[in-house]
């Protein structure tokens, strides 16, 4: 086994991004192949996907902002979208169910907030829901407090890691 690749996406992996997308979260809040595309047209710099002998096994993808507050559902299509934001905002992070567990989203949280140091970031915001809120702790996040989102149809706590 070769060792993890990541690397910023590029169109033609958004079918098995989506792929992914749809494993990992609920219908009613998984991005559709359409916006996972238009991400990664948009901010490809935001978009990383990690490879595993040549197979794409998890990604991650975010917009830029000067927003504080991630309840906009605009947001998720870009609308808004600023290039140079103060905040990274996380739309996704999934990890196919076959490879969870091994570190791999880890990865490509601490390659994401690498980069968006980089690009001179203040922060990485995202939504999650309440079961997932010490996964994120963490990988360094803090609990911003419930959000005023209810994609989906679910409460969402916004979390964020300070750069």
């Amino acid at each position: 086994m070769r060792p993890l690749i990541i690397r910023s996406a590029t169109p033609e992996d958004a079918p098995l991004c989506y792929a992914i997308e749809t494993q990992c979260f609920e219908p009613s809040e998984a991005a559709t192949q359409a916006r996972i595309r238009t991400r990664i047209d948009l901010y490809p710099e935001g978009f990383l996907v990690a490879e595993l002998d040549d197979q794409i096994i998890g990604f991650t993808n975010s917009g830029a902002t000067n927003k504080n507050d991630l309840s906009d559902e605009s947001l998720k299509d870009m609308v808004g979208h600023e290039d140079n934001g103060a905040n990274l905002i996380v739309f996704s992070l999934a990890v196919h169910p076959v490879h969870q567990g091994h570190g791999y989203a880890r990865r490509l949280i601490d390659e994401l907030a690498s980069r968006a140091k980089l690009l001179r970031k203040q922060h990485v915001l995202l939504l999650c829901k309440s079961n997932l809120i010490s996964f994120y702790k963490k990988l360094g996040f803090e609990e911003v407090g419930l959000s005023h989102s209810n994609h989906g149809g679910y409460a969402w706590h916004q979390m964020r890691l300070v750069l």
